[in-house]
């Protein structure tokens, strides 16, 4: 069970995203609520041009959960490791492609959604993207944490004169 204390947060956000893969969050129920927002901020953009942003906004949505759903995966495979580790990455990025298919396959049997190809790459590309983030995380936190060899040498170096 001590492999739990990693993992559960990812488990619970894939049972998140299944929620939003149900009926409650098809396009048109969601464009109950997000285009009177839409509307409210740009009050004289044309309905077009209201649906094309809730086209958007929904596909930012699904990048950014699977965004948090690959940097949740990583802790879990990471287990309290620091750093960032090729084969690491590698498998989060199997696991995100792999859950975001299932999910879009799941969706084929949800009435009034649909499987699409386009949403499983959009998926996995905000999984890539956590990915890259955390990467350039961890090096930003080592160089921090570390300072360089040539830095080591120069604040043990007595100052030289050169002139």
């Amino acid at each position: 069970m001590k492999w739990l204390k990693h993992w559960w947060p990812a488990l619970v956000w894939a049972v998140v995203i299944s929620g939003f893969s149900t009926g409650a969050f098809t396009s048109d129920n969601t464009g109950h609520f997000i285009l009177p927002v839409l509307r409210f901020f740009l009050p004289h953009a044309s309905i077009e041009t209201l649906e094309s942003l809730h086209f958007i906004v929904r596909k930012c949505g699904h990048l950014t959960e699977y965004f948090i759903l690959s940097l949740l995966i990583l802790r879990g495979i990471r287990a309290g490791a620091k750093g960032m580790r090729l084969r690491w990455a590698l498998l989060t990025i199997l696991l995100v492609a792999g859950y975001a298919s299932l999910d879009e396959f799941h969706q084929s049997f949800v009435p009034g959604r649909t499987a699409a190809v386009g949403d499983v790459l959009i998926d996995t590309s905000g999984g890539a993207v956590a990915l890259i983030v955390a990467t350039l995380f961890a090096r930003f936190r080592k160089d921090r944490d570390f300072p360089r060899q040539d830095e080591t040498r120069a604040v043990g170096a007595a100052p030289t004169n050169t002139t």
